[in-house]
């Protein structure tokens, strides 16, 4: 989900889709229509299929690769959540971002 300035939604942007269980997801192509709509900050949201919403170590090491990134563009990463079989996890509320 891209954001402005007062975190309303002004794109929704679909970067990958995955198999059962992994997806590749690059920081250039997650940033790129960020850019493009001008985005002030992101929030980054995928589902794991097995319905376990435990980030992967994959997950965190991601989470910190756009972090950076995002940091470097100017455009605030306000969260990653994992969703699962009626639940999910918020890295924001783990303090991870």
């Amino acid at each position: 989900l891209h954001l402005d300035s007062k975190n309303r939604i002004v794109c929704l942007d679909q970067v990958s889709t995955g198999s059962l269980n992994a997806s590749i997801v690059h920081p250039r192509e997650v940033f790129k229509s960020a850019m493009l709509s001008s985005a002030a900050a992101i929030l980054f949201l995928h589902n794991h299929p097995s319905g376990d919403p435990t980030p992967s170590k994959e997950d965190l090491e991601l989470t910190k690769r756009l972090k950076e990134a995002g940091e470097l563009l100017g455009v605030r990463v306000l969260d990653h959540i994992v969703i699962g079989s009626g639940c999910y996890q918020s890295l924001a509320d783990k303090g991870i971002i």
